[in-house]
């Protein structure tokens, strides 16, 4: 049987992983719909799904599916457009939430690809929303010009969010538990910060090292 997934089209930052795998061997391939398709007309005319379905049929053929094998993809709207191609082609498909095996291991494929993004690891492996909006949102802030370069700009969220004016002042930090979001490294007590403050939900403070 296969199984075919998605993970990261809910995250602000970087594409979107496509996975398949055949459950008995756990033969297991993927590939990234890229930034690209998230960005002002791309978006806006659907690219991701289009290149969905290419990158779909390039795992079925990575994995020599046959017609008459099970196919499990996820019901999700990022497969509406391949679900149908699927069925005209023959395909034995079932709309179905994916599970295990797949589920978690497309999930960490994301994780590891974020991570080489540069998204801190405690963002990603130590929370329960690891890719929530907003927290994502401070770390592309703490280095705007290159970070912002990362995300997916046609997205309606970050026309409201995310070309905002941080305030920007500076401060001595008399806390011994910052981590500048620019470099990752821990800010030492009473050291001379740069901050930057923003309100999108809410009211958003950021320590930097004076150097980042």
């Amino acid at each position: 049987m296969i199984q075919i997934d998605d993970a990261g089209s809910g995250s602000l930052v970087g594409g979107t992983c496509i996975g398949a795998i055949r459950v008995e061997t756990g033969e297991y391939y993927y590939d990234f719909i890229p930034i690209e398709c998230y960005r002002e007309y791309s978006f806006q005319s659907k690219q991701y799904l289009k290149e969905t379905d290419k990158i779909v049929f390039r795992l079925l053929n990575r994995l020599c599916v046959r017609n008459n094998e099970k196919v499990e993809i996820c019901q999700g709207y990022m497969f509406d457009s391949t679900r149908f191609i699927l069925k005209n082609k023959g395909y034995k498909i079932s709309s179905v939430k994916i599970g295990e095996p797949l589920q978690n291991i497309i999930e960490n494929t994301f994780q590891e690809y974020a991570l080489a993004l540069g998204v801190p690891i405690q963002y990603v492996k130590y929370t329960k929303y690891p890719f929530h909006f907003h927290r994502i949102l401070r770390w592309v802030y703490a280095d705007y010009e290159n970070r912002a370069l990362l995300c997916k700009t046609g997205w309606k969220s970050w026309k409201r969010h995310g070309n905002l004016k941080p305030n920007i002042s500076y401060e001595t930090l008399n806390e011994d538990n910052y981590i500048c979001l620019k470099c990752g490294k821990f800010i030492k007590k009473d050291s001379k910060v740069k901050v930057l403050e923003y309100f999108s939900n809410c009211k958003n403070i950021i320590y930097l090292h004076i150097k980042c």
